[in-house]
């Protein structure tokens, strides 16, 4: 992870203004559907990459116990300026440093995956989120989809033969990020194996978006009355596994045993 490259694309991107958008309202709506799914009572929370706070300060609310990590300051200042509920920490997701052990109900690795390019530090990011997170309690880790970003930005914006040319993709068309670059893709083996390797067991995987990245300026034309069916369609098929791989995002819901 390039964390300066971080600093700076954060100091200027509104990841809250993202989430009030149609297809971020969709992917904000989803997540939190499920979120509430599998928290109980008095929950602890821990929002690892927690971003300008558009959860963590939504649980608080809700009277949880939530606390925010984030590696970007400029976030943190946001979040501590829209609400004293949530405690906050600066912190690199691969080392949570003085947070303690099995203290969470519920993780929320939202952001941290998207940017961390090598699989030691998705391992590592992994290995903290089960080391923080209470033993049968529940994490939540969204990643970057691969075949959305053949589909979008490869065919779609015509970009996928100086993409191979330039080795940005292997032969497998699986995006091969540089130490420099902002954002990683993954396929479903690839998080099965990053499970596999940090032994934490899927409860079910799906995706917070699904199609609605790919139809951005359809739905911002949408009346009221449609779109609010196409989040009724979209919530009665986001754990579809044939449309999962394909999507931008992909939430893993996980146990730690």
């Amino acid at each position: 992870m390039n964390e300066e490259n971080l600093i700076t694309y954060y100091n200027k991107f509104n990841e809250d203004k993202r989430l009030t958008t149609r297809h971020g309202q969709i992917e904000y709506l989803t997540s939190m559907k499920y979120i509430h799914a599998y928290l109980k009572e008095n929950a602890k929370i821990i929002d690892i990459g927690a971003g300008t706070g558009k959860y963590s300060i939504a649980l608080a609310k809700e009277g949880y116990d939530v606390t925010a990590i984030e590696l970007i300051k400029h976030n943190l200042r946001v979040i501590e300026q829209k609400s004293n509920l949530v405690k906050t920490y600066q912190r690199n997701a691969t080392n949570l440093k003085k947070i303690p052990n099995e203290t969470y109900d519920l993780t929320l690795l939202f952001g941290p995956m998207y940017h961390l390019i090598t699989k030691e530090e998705k391992i590592n990011a992994l290995k903290e989120a089960s080391r923080v997170t209470k033993k049968n309690g529940i994490i939540m880790v969204a990643y970057c989809m691969n075949d959305y970003a053949i589909i979008t930005h490869g065919f779609k914006d015509n970009n996928i033969k100086e993409c191979l040319k330039n080795n940005e993709l292997n032969n497998q068309f699986h995006v091969t990020p540089k130490n420099i670059d902002l954002y990683s893709m993954v396929t479903i083996d690839d998080i099965n194996e990053l499970n596999s390797i940090v032994n934490l067991e899927r409860i079910k995987i799906i995706t917070p978006d699904g199609p609605s990245n790919y139809m951005r300026d359809i739905l911002n034309k949408m009346d009221d009355e449609t779109f609010e069916l196409f989040i009724k369609y979209h919530l009665s098929t986001c754990e579809r596994l044939d449309l999962i791989g394909a999507a931008a995002h992909t939430v893993d819901i996980l146990r730690k045993n």
